[in-house]
């Protein structure tokens, strides 16, 4: 299998988990490398739904290892529910590896994160309240706790005691909310350290150890291209780095050890939160996106809030290609789009106030705010494709919509999820060992 990126192409939320499980077949070690309990992975395996915020979803198959990677943040409450919940189903977390290098999430991060987001007001990011932004901004200030000191209740204490009167000064001064008790948390958090330390490791080491001994890695990213921190539609974003180079940092290896980047994009576009959404749709015809098939409806995994929705941008996902290096594309939910007479792909922006074209995404977020898409629009199939195992079984018309897609973005397709089961998917073309992305002068704009 190699080692292989699996990365969000779009504003997160994509399927990625599917594809990650998918690819989890064939591989020996699968790795989350940043981002922390605001993700949500949902993955149907056998009819029942397992839920992921923190654990990678490889987990469901014996004799994988799991790692959450040094790039994450990691509310311990959340990562002790799951994998208690994955035991009373069944599964064996045995696998499971965290890294002594991640930082943890605290009771001052979620107060402050929820705080923050309503005092901006009509500049509010819509953050899910889970922490993640203060979490990593203190790692960025030097003032975090992590796994190491979770695990160790002296240096806790001493953190603990520490950090939480200074916490206290900016949650009442600034936010009028209630002090925390430094006491209440240290004997809290100490029972987490207690419960995650049988899977603390270095697993920067641990990776190495298998790149070494030739195991086949997957890497998976949360959220998206779109939100990353400093690739992302900013200040609209998260607060780590989702992108492909992110695997690296997120994972303690270097750039040489990746073979394959594979990119996950819906057949559509969704969004999470605030920000500028060009494509954007509304009323009844959101409603049809958004409301294809219980399973797969479109409502955040971890906030449950209605996501936005909205036609395919080839703007943004040529983008995605560029800033991750993408060999290849995995396409989900092509069949939310089974009932549609026509469908509309937006091949460019226009700038509403200038009249100027881009093919390529504007930068300033001034200009993003206010570019209306140019649309193709294409034929629908009016066929339920779920029983499509190939990619010859599709309707003629689902075939053209992915040719071009293809030839829009000048990468292939190798991916294609008709379905939420596992086994409604199909593989056009190996995405583990095809050809590599060759980069030639661009004759589709």
């Amino acid at each position: 299998m190699a080692n292989v990126i699996v990365v969000g192409a779009q504003w997160g939320d994509e399927g990625k988990a599917k594809i990650t499980d998918l690819l989890s077949r064939n591989a020996d070690y699968i790795v989350r490398y940043q981002g922390g309990s605001n993700a949500g992975h949902t993955v149907v395996v056998d009819g029942e739904t397992y839920k992921f915020h923190l654990i990678p979803s490889g987990i469901l198959y014996p004799n994988k290892v799991s790692v959450v990677g040094p790039g994450t943040v990691i509310d311990p409450k959340i990562i002790i529910e799951e994998f208690e919940e994955l035991k009373n189903r069944g599964i064996n977390v045995s696998g499971l590896k965290v890294s002594t290098q991640a930082h943890v999430t605290m009771p001052y991060h979620l107060a402050l994160d929820q705080a923050e987001d309503r005092g901006r007001g009509t500049r509010k990011i819509g953050t899910t309240g889970r922490g993640i932004g203060p979490t990593y901004a203190d790692k960025a200030d030097r003032f975090g706790v992590r796994i190491s000191d979770l695990i160790d209740p002296k240096e806790l204490e001493e953190k603990i005691n520490w950090l939480v009167p200074r916490k206290n000064v900016i949650m009442e001064r600034l936010y009028s909310l209630p002090p925390l008790d430094p006491k209440k948390i240290f004997d809290e958090y100490k029972i987490y350290g207690e419960k995650l330390k049988p899977f603390v490791t270095d697993t920067s080491a641990l990776i190495f150890g298998a790149i070494k001994n030739k195991k086949n890695i997957l890497f998976e990213g949360a959220q998206g291209t779109l939100l990353d921190l400093d690739h992302g539609t900013y200040p609209y974003v998260t607060s780590s780095n989702p992108v492909a180079g992110g695997a690296c940092i997120g994972a303690g290896i270097g750039p040489t050890a990746i073979d394959r980047v594979i990119g996950v994009s819906k057949s559509f576009t969704t969004r999470v939160g605030e920000g500028p959404f060009p494509t954007e749709v509304f009323g009844r015809e959101a409603d049809e996106l958004r409301s294809q098939g219980t399973a797969w409806a479109e409502f955040g995994t971890t906030t449950g809030r209605p996501r936005r929705v909205g036609w395919l941008d080839i703007v943004l996902l040529r983008y995605a290609v560029r800033v991750n290096g993408l060999d290849c594309l995995a396409l989900t939910k092509l069949d939310v789009l089974d009932n549609l007479n026509e469908i509309n792909i937006c091949i460019a922006y226009e700038d509403s106030v200038t009249g100027e074209k881009y093919y390529d995404l504007p930068l300033a977020a001034g200009i993003f705010k206010r570019v209306k898409p140019i649309y193709e629009t294409v034929p629908g199939w009016k066929v339920s494709i779920n029983n499509c195992r190939s990619r010859n079984d599709l309707p003629q018309n689902a075939q053209k919509y992915l040719d071009r897609i293809q030839q829009l973005l000048e990468t292939p397709v190798a991916i294609v999820s008709v379905g939420h089961k596992r086994d409604h998917t199909i593989v056009i073309e190996d995405p583990i060992h095809g050809p590599k992305r060759v980069l030639q002068k661009s004759e589709n704009r």
